[in-house]
């Protein structure tokens, strides 16, 4: 349970972010870091130690990305606190950096998909979709509303609200387009939280139709290989999935390697 001191604490810091023109994506995630935090830290947030936040962050067992993140968090209330005048130190100032993990390609394989498909109820089977066929994040999808969709020349197309207040156009597959312009007006999936589905929520109905530890995620992932594959064009499929830099892209595209074997054989029969 929170006390009342990192209620308040938190929600001060919240406004703030949110007066800083943050996305609620980002708002929301460090509220939760925080609250996180909180439950583990003490009902004092400005008694906090270094030797305390540092074993909080010790004992959890969080992958390289969520350490970062809930590291930037921490830190980043902390400097707000002190410029605000609740703190003359930040505990979280001696975290050590997290180094950022190279990651893989992890495309959903076809026939986990397509068992997916088979699997999902009308709505499940739109999301499900809409990360497979166009790329989309979890959050990307929820916030998908009637306004966002548009016809052009090629047929419907799509305003993506994209991570960090980055708007990108997609253009839809046409079975796509026709099944997102004949839902009711409004949000594509609507729920509580500001009118359409959590994130979170429609990550956990996907990933019960996939087996493993595979994710809507790895749909994006999926998607991006694919769409690599057709035009060999790194620069368009970086578009297409919002990217700010083509180096996050390389780490979605899994290569064919029958393709690269293919190379490597020709140029050692050359040799």
């Amino acid at each position: 349970m929170l006390s009342e001191a990192w209620r308040q604490a938190i929600r001060s810091f919240l406004s703030n972010e949110r007066a800083g023109g943050k996305p609620e994506t980002t708002v929301s995630a460090r509220k939760h870091h925080l609250e996180h935090a909180a439950r583990r830290l003490g009902p004092d947030p400005w008694a906090v130690s270094v030797d305390e936040i540092r074993d909080y962050f010790a004992t959890q067992k969080w992958a390289q990305e969520t350490r970062r993140g809930r590291r930037t968090t921490l830190t980043r209330f902390y400097d707000w606190a002190i410029e605000a005048g609740y703190t003359d130190t930040s505990p979280a100032a001696r975290l050590p950096k997290v180094p950022m993990k190279a990651g893989r390609p992890r495309p959903a394989p076809e026939r986990a998909y397509s068992a997916a498909l088979r699997s999902a109820d009308p709505r499940e089977l739109l999301a499900l979709r809409l990360a497979a066929e166009v790329g989309l994040r979890r959050a990307e999808v929820t916030k998908i509303h009637s306004d966002d969709l548009f016809e052009d020349e090629g047929g419907v197309s799509l305003l993506v609200h994209g991570k960090g207040d980055r708007d990108r156009t997609v253009p839809l597959p046409k079975s796509l387009g026709e099944a997102l312009t004949a839902l009711p007006y409004g949000y594509a999936f609507p729920g509580k939280d500001h009118g359409h589905l959590s994130p979170r929520y429609l990550g956990k109905l996907i990933a019960r139709l996939l087996p493993d530890t595979l994710t809507m995620h790895t749909l994006r992932h999926r998607f991006a290989t694919r769409l690599y594959a057709r035009r060999r064009d790194i620069l368009m499929v970086q578009q297409a999935l919002g990217h700010a830099s083509v180096g996050t892209t390389q780490r979605y595209v899994d290569y064919d390697r029958n393709t690269m074997r293919e190379a490597i054989d020709e140029m050692a029969g050359s040799g």
